[in-house]
């Protein structure tokens, strides 16, 4: 059986760690001297830091902005059920309802997606005042109607 001497065999472009060897002993290996390479480390740590910091600002506005959104979409829902109901009463069914101040019962589905509030009817002779309030300390305010009946 023949059996090679070490001169026989090929070069082999690699070394026994695994890393890579050039043909020509001139050369650098892939990604230079390990100098380098801590440089190219230290710029990616680098990016990393400045993705990072503009990436998670980014992260927050939108969390604010989904909450000014959806104060947003209550505002308007509640806008939607006052000037219904005010369009109602001033169509005449503010006959129904004695003069002073009152709850007002809205039969509107919508007033489910509200946050916890109320509304209230103020009549004084021919002045009609609807307003829905939320009960929450940081709501998104009053929302209010008035209309006079002549």
């Amino acid at each position: 059986m023949n059996v090679p001497t070490p001169g026989q065999f090929p070069k082999s472009s690699w070394s026994r760690s695994g890393r890579a060897q050039s043909k020509n002993h001139n050369e650098t290996p892939c990604f230079g001297s390990p100098n380098k390479r801590g440089y190219l480390m230290v710029d990616l740590l680098v990016a990393l830091a400045i993705l990072s910091l503009a990436i998670v600002p980014v992260g927050f506005s939108f969390a604010r902005e989904r909450q000014v959104l959806k104060m947003e979409y209550f505002r308007s829902v509640a806008n939607e059920i006052v000037d219904g109901e005010m369009e109602i009463l001033a169509a005449g069914n503010w006959k129904n309802y004695p003069d002073g101040s009152q709850d007002y019962p809205v039969h509107a589905r919508a007033a489910e997606s509200l946050p916890p509030g109320h509304f209230q009817l103020t009549k004084t002779a021919n002045h009609l005042r609807l307003e829905w309030n939320s009960d929450a300390k940081h709501g998104i305010g009053a929302v209010v109607r008035e209309v006079i009946i002549k």
